[in-house]
């Protein structure tokens, strides 16, 4: 559940503020929000992030698809609730992203994403749902580190799951009842 509510939100955030943009400025204005520091800049993205591959966005749109389509194949097998929003972000994201490439100019499938987050000394602009899903893999990272598996648990390390030598405690040996004569006596 906290899966389909994560998206659904970030969904919904992704797209009202790409249908304020698109719907209170032209393409290529700029507005400041914090000075220089943090601006929305209007653009429409053919390619990747960053720009990258521009004019392959059906590649995108498959790829989207294909991730949409895993994350909710396997969403009844997460019991964990770091995972569930890390997957929430994600197929939020993504569907945020891919909405636009299906159904945006030029056309369906091949559509371009509407970009306008531009952060001061940040190489590119994004949108919410590019947010998300960078968000999403940092996420990632840290469950990951933590050992936390899709269904709650927690991985064992090694060092973890067998005692030290220094917590068997060193009288606890067993001993012969009789007593040990090294060398017999003549």
């Amino acid at each position: 559940m906290a899966l389909v509510v994560v998206a659904l939100a970030v969904y919904a955030f992704d797209q009202g503020t790409k249908y304020l943009i698109v719907a209170n400025l032209n393409e290529n204005d700029q507005v400041e929000v914090l000075g220089t520091l943090l601006q929305f800049h209007f653009v429409k993205n053919s390619g990747a992030a960053f720009s990258l591959a521009s004019g392959t966005t059906w590649i995108f749109s498959i790829a989207a698809s294909a991730v949409t389509v895993v994350i909710i194949y396997f969403a009844r097998r997460i019991r964990s609730i770091g995972w569930a929003v890390l997957f929430g972000m994600l197929l939020g994201g993504t569907t945020g992203n891919l909405t636009d490439r299906l159904f945006r100019e030029p056309g369906f499938g091949v559509g371009h994403v509407v970009d306008f987050v531009q952060i001061a000394g940040f190489p590119a602009i994004f949108n919410i749902a590019d947010s998300f899903i960078c968000a999403s893999m940092v996420l990632f990272v840290i469950l990951t580190i933590r050992g936390v598996r899709l269904d709650g648990t927690r991985t064992v390390k090694a060092s973890d799951a067998a005692p030290d030598d220094d917590s068997v405690p060193h009288d606890s040996a067993p001993r012969d009842s009789a007593p040990h004569d090294p060398a017999p006596k003549d």
